[in-house]
C-alpha cells in the first residue's frame, strides 16, 4: 500500500515538474503530456532552424576565405566601427574609406594598424547635410560589402 502511494506521489511530482518546464497551465495528466509533446516539437523546430543558420553561416564563411570581425556600435552622434583581420590586408583601408564616403559618413577619429594584421577602429559621424540618419546595420553592411569587393579585387590580381 505504501509503495503504491509512493509511486503515485512520485508520478504526481514528475508531472508537476514536466508542467513547469513546459510552461503548461494544464491540470490533468493527459493535457500536461500533450503540452509537453507540443513543447518538444517546438524545440525540435528551433534546433532545425539553428542548424540551418549554422550551415548558412559556414557556407558564407567558406565563400569569404578571409575571416574578418566587423562591429558597428551607435554613439551619441555617429558610430564606432571596428574591423579586424588576423592577416594583413593591403588596400582594404582605401576600400573602407570609400565606403564611408559613399554613405556620407565623416571619419572623425581613426586608429589603423596594417602590419601583421589589419585593425581599424574609427569613429564616424553623420554628415550634417544629410536629412536622414544612418542605421548602424547599413554601416555594417557597407563595410562588409567593401571587404567583399576588396577581396574579389585581390583574388583577380593573384
Amino acid at each position: 500500500m505504501v509503495s503504491r502511494e509512493h509511486k503515485r506521489a512520485a508520478l504526481h511530482e514528475k508531472l508537476q515538474l514536466l508542467r513547469s518546464i513546459t510552461n503548461s497551465h494544464a491540470v490533468n495528466k493527459t493535457t500536461i503530456i500533450v503540452d509537453a509533446s507540443k513543447y518538444i516539437e517546438e524545440l525540435k523546430q528551433k534546433v532545425e532552424r539553428l542548424n540551418q543558420d549554422i550551415s548558412a553561416a559556414q557556407t558564407s564563411n567558406d565563400q569569404n576565405p578571409l575571416p574578418m570581425q566587423v562591429t558597428v556600435e551607435t554613439l551619441e552622434k555617429g558610430f564606432l566601427i571596428n574591423v579586424f583581420s588576423e592577416k594583413n590586408c593591403p588596400g582594404l583601408l582605401v576600400s573602407l574609406l570609400e565606403a564611408f564616403e559613399e554613405l556620407g559618413l565623416n571619419i572623425l577619429e581613426a586608429r589603423v594598424s596594417c602590419t601583421d594584421s589589419f585593425r581599424l577602429q574609427a569613429v564616424g559621424g553623420e554628415n550634417e547635410e544629410q536629412s536622414e540618419s544612418i542605421n548602424p546595420q547599413v554601416v555594417k553592411q557597407a563595410v562588409l560589402q567593401a571587404i567583399k569587393n576588396w577581396s574579389e579585387g585581390t583574388d583577380q590580381q593573384e
